[in-house]
Parts: C-alpha cells; sequence; structure tokens
C-alpha cells in the first residue's frame, strides 16, 4: 500500500466516522498526507487529521475523534492495528501483505513509478545557463546545466508542460567586444583592454580565417562585423555540444536580437503603458518599477534613444507571458541578486502576480579542488574552468550527481579525488553501486533459472529490513513532488543515497535472497526477487531525473 492510497484509506474512514455521527462533511479537506513517525516503533505511518479538524467539526477532544477514527480504520483492508498517542495521533500499522503489495505495484509501474498529475494544468518556462556567447560555459554556468536539467526533468515527472530554454545574450557590447578580440587576434594584434583572452580565442579566429581566407582583406568595419558573427555562431555551437555532451538538451535557444529586430521591445513598451507605469522624465523612457518594491525606477530608453538591457528584459517577460508560459521561472547565478527586485517588478507592471506569474532562482559559486588543493585556472579559456574541463576530469555522471546533490542557496566546493574515489564515501558511486548491485543479483537469479513468476506472496516479506526498504520506496513519489514544488533537486539524490540505497545495503546484508548450493528456490525466493527489482526501479528512475545513467556493472 503506498503512503498516497493509505491517506485516502484515512479519509474514506474520517468521512464514515462523519456521516454516521451526523458531523459537518464540509470541515474535512478534500485531500490528506501521513508521515512516516520519527520513532519506528510507533507505527508505519501517522496521522494528526483528528486534531485538524475536531474543533471545525464541534469537538472539544480530538482524542475521542481519534478513537472513533481509529476503530473505522482498523477495519479498513491492509491495516493491521490503529493506535492512538498523545492528544489525537493516529498510528498505524499496515499487515505484512499490504507492505509487500508496494513491490508489486512499483515493478508493475515501471519507469512510470514516482510521476504524478501534481503540477498537471501548468505550462512553465523554465530558463537557465543563459551563458554570454562569447566563451566556453565555465563551471557556475555548469552547476546551472545541472541542477535546471534536473528541474526540468522533475517538472515535468511531476505533471508540468515544461519548456527548457537558453537566453542568447548576442545584443549587448560583450558580443562587440568578443568581435575585436578575434580580429585582434587574427591579425596578431594585442587583445583590446576590454576583450577577451584564453587560447580559445585564438583557436576560433583561425577556425575564421581557415574558413573564409578573404576576411582579412576586407575593410575593417566590414571585418569587424564578420568576425563578430561568425565567432559568435561558432561559440554558440561549442556551447551546444558541450551541453548536448553533458546530457542537456534546451528545447528553445532564444536569441535577444530577435527581440529588438522583430518589434517586440517596442511591443513590450506598449503593453506597459497600457498597465499605466511608463513614463518620460529629462528625455528617457521610465519604467515606475519603485511601485512594486523594485529600489528605484528603471529606464528603458535613454535620452538619446539607446534601449536600455532592461527593456529587453522586459520584452523577454512580456514575450514568454505570451506564448502562453503561466509560470517563468529564471535561474540566475550568484551575482544577479538585484536582479529579483527589477524582474518581479516587471511581472507587476505587465498586470501580473510576481508571487505567482515568476520565480528567481539564485545559484551560488562552485570551487573545484584536486586533493584540497584549489584547481588552476583554465589554460584554453583563461580566467575559467569549463564545463568540458570538467567532464574530462570526473566524467558527466560524477559532475551532474555531485553538482545537483547540494542546495543551490549555499556555496559548493567539489574535490576531484573524492567525486571519483570507487567507494562508498562517494554518493554517486554509491548510488550508482547499488544499482549495479542489483543488477548482478538478477542476472545470477537469471543464470540459475530462477525468475520471480508472474505474481508473488506479499505477506512473505515481513523482515524489518525488507520493512524498512517498502517504506522507503513507498516514498520516492512524495519526495519527486516535493522536489518538484520546492524545486530542488537535490532532495532526489539525497534520498538516493540517505535513504533508497542504504536501506538495499542493510536489507542484503540482513535477508539472503538467492539459494546456496543445492537450497531450491522458494516463495520467499521469488518475493524478494520482487522487492529487489522495485528497488532497482526506484534507483534507476531517480537517477534518470537528475540525468545520471544507472549502471549494470561497475
Amino acid at each position: 500500500m503506498t503512503p498516497a492510497k493509505l491517506a485516502a484509506t484515512v479519509l474514506t474512514a474520517a468521512r464514515a466516522v462523519f456521516t454516521a455521527r451526523g458531523l459537518d462533511l464540509s470541515v474535512l479537506p478534500a485531500s490528506i498526507t501521513v508521515e512516516r513517525p520519527r520513532n519506528p516503533e510507533h507505527g508505519d505511518y501517522a496521522s494528526n487529521l483528528a486534531m485538524q479538524v475536531a474543533k471545525r467539526a464541534g469537538l472539544n477532544n480530538p482524542r475521542e475523534l481519534a478513537t472513533a477514527l481509529a476503530e473505522e480504520l482498523g477495519r479498513a483492508p491492509g491495516v493491521k492495528s490503529v493506535e492512538i498517542a498523545g492528544p489525537g495521533f493516529l498510528n498505524i500499522r499496515l499487515d505484512a501483505a499490504a507492505a509487500g503489495s508496494l513491490a508489486r505495484l512499483v515493478v508493475q509501474a515501471g519507469r512510470e513509478y514516482g510521476r504524478s498529475e501534481q503540477l498537471a494544468g501548468q505550462r512553465v518556462n523554465l530558463e537557465f545557463v543563459s551563458a554570454n556567447p562569447t566563451g566556453p560555459i565555465h563551471l557556475g554556468h555548469t552547476r546551472w546545466a545541472a541542477v535546471g536539467d534536473s528541474l526540468h526533468r522533475i517538472l515535468a515527472a511531476a505533471g508540468a508542460e515544461v519548456t527548457s530554454e537558453h537566453y542568447i545574450n548576442d545584443a549587448g557590447a560583450q558580443v562587440e567586444r568578443f568581435g575585436r578580440s578575434l580580429m585582434a587576434a587574427a591579425t596578431g594584434e594585442p587583445a583590446p583592454e576590454d576583450g577577451y583572452g584564453g587560447e580559445y580565442v585564438a583557436e576560433i579566429a583561425q577556425r575564421i580565417v581557415a574558413a573564409d581566407p578573404e576576411i582579412l582583406s576586407l575593410p575593417a568595419d566590414e571585418a569587424l562585423l564578420s568576425f563578430r558573427d561568425q565567432g559568435y555562431l561558432m561559440m554558440l555551437q561549442e556551447m551546444r555540444e558541450s551541453l548536448e555532451r553533458f546530457g542537456v538538451h534546451f528545447d528553445v535557444w532564444f536569441s535577444e536580437r530577435t527581440l529588438h529586430d522583430g518589434g517586440a521591445v517596442e511591443h513590450a513598451l506598449d503593453e506597459l503603458r497600457k498597465q499605466g507605469h511608463i513614463y518620460e522624465s529629462e528625455g528617457a523612457i521610465w519604467l515606475r518599477t519603485t511601485d512594486f518594491t523594485d529600489d528605484k525606477d528603471r529606464v528603458l530608453i535613454r535620452s538619446n534613444g539607446e534601449k536600455t538591457y532592461f527593456a529587453a528584459d522586459a520584452a523577454y517577460y512580456i514575450n514568454k507571458r505570451e506564448r502562453g508560459f503561466d509560470r517563468c521561472i529564471y535561474m540566475l547565478g550568484a551575482d544577479h541578486h538585484g536582479y529579483v527586485g527589477r524582474l518581479k517588478a516587471i511581472a507587476a507592471c505587465a498586470g501580473d502576480d510576481p508571487d505567482v506569474n515568476i520565480e528567481i532562482l539564485i545559484g551560488q559559486l562552485v570551487n573545484l579542488l584536486r586533493g584540497g588543493v584549489p584547481v588552476r585556472l583554465s589554460k584554453r579559456a583563461g580566467n575559467i574552468i569549463t564545463l568540458d574541463e570538467l567532464v574530462e576530469a570526473v566524467g558527466v555522471d560524477a559532475a551532474r550527481y555531485s553538482l545537483a546533490r547540494s542546495s543551490t542557496d549555499s556555496t559548493l566546493t567539489l574535490d576531484i579525488e573524492e567525486i571519483t574515489r570507487k567507494s562508498s564515501d562517494n554518493p554517486v558511486f554509491y548510488v550508482q553501486y547499488a544499482h549495479a548491485r542489483i543488477s548482478s543479483l538478477l542476472r545470477n537469479a537469471a543464470e540459475l533459472g530462477i525468475g520471480r513468476g508472474d505474481d508473488f506472496d506479499a505477506a512473505l516479506l515481513s523482515h524489518e529490513r525488507e520493512n524498512d526498504l517498502l517504506k522507503t520506496l513507498g516514498d520516492f513519489p512524495a519526495v519527486v513532488a516535493t522536489a518538484a514544488e520546492l524545486r530542488e533537486p537535490h532532495r532526489i539524490a539525497r534520498y538516493l543515497e540517505e535513504q533508497v540505497a542504504n536501506n538495499y545495503h542493510r536489507f542484503y546484508d540482513a535477508c539472503r535472497v538467492l539459494p546456496q548450493g543445492d537450497e531450491a528456490a522458494t516463495d520467499l525466493t521469488r518475493a524478494r526477487l520482487w522487492l529487489v527489482e522495485a528497488t532497482r526501479v526506484v534507483l534507476a528512475n531517480g537517477l534518470e531525473l537528475l540525468g545520471v545513467s544507472a549502471p549494470e556493472r561497475m
């Protein structure tokens, strides 16, 4: 029995009690949750429903209601016993058959186990990475690549319709500086003072000249434009390829230039005028964002007629909303704290609810060590460590898992030696090893001619370690739903390593699955094979949500 099914059973029992006593059914919630008690000796699950609704139902003593609920619930199929604790807590124990039947449900659901419709109906635009197309993707962007792609998968698993989007900052001064840097490298001149360094600039400049030898014969302004545009496209292609190798695919690559070239900025200004938040002062056009908690009003068009980057921000948000997204999530770097207020103010000025239609997540920095010593700066990229260099050093799985397993609210320090170590104190190895260990066991069973069969006696899964593992597997849908609701992929990783892998290894050490020597396979053998396969399903599904492989051999 899953926690969700048990919760529904508790609510059904409550409705029966309320009906029998003539109490007002409207005070009961539409749905409830049951929780695992901190002390396993108190039962398998607990509910505080009686304490929640007793007063609203006109009862002074929640324990009286809890007594009636316990009596009714105790007759439900799959419930072994119900005890009352404190002022009205219900401590519920399931019978072995009900608990063990979860293994059947998980195996039969397969890849769908853990998925829900919790966020069904939500259209979400998830923007992350959005690195300037002027250099390789660096370590900070790589953290968002891992976390953002995992969040994309998790939101979709919770039923949302999600579009992942990379915003290409291709209309600002940084692209012009990149073009000048490329041209300088191609002509043997020193890089501009405000330009870009690193070997990659010289590499791309050489590729441009090789593909277009006549470029150096063009007038300087034409050559600069050509270096800018060709270099930008080459760098953008490198970024795409790096992200794809990292397992990150964007549904949309959105060009900032299109906002200016297609009239989207002017359209946005018209929409904001209709809302009454635009005004003119000293020859410039402003958005009155201070009406919505921003620290100062923002300039949209300067007195010289030049559109600001903020104008593009406003146009981009309105463009997203007009594409039908009811929730726009921005994942920004640690240096973008100042953007939170102004982006939310844009949403409010556009007539939206800034607490509903827009979310801004800020991710902190990443430090990279090797054996406790900071890793040197990149030779190719200059003053940064790149995504490709991290993957080359540790592999995609170790990089993605390690970047996604910690809350983005805090600075993350990764040690290359630690996250590539093949030992149980390396979290990604520990989780993947659990899956590989199961796959090995299942191969051994097949070699012995032992299958789990079409069904099994769920009541046989009554060992304490089996019960612990079953309860852990039952938590997976709630863990995924919570990770989606809170935008916290690290909850999946921590669940896999601290609960699933840990409880599986403890089960494996305490409960022999396959017969030894001349022993024959028994019904308990087959029941445990169902439990083992259910565990494999949860591990594989959880790792997939993190974009990490589930190896069958290690």
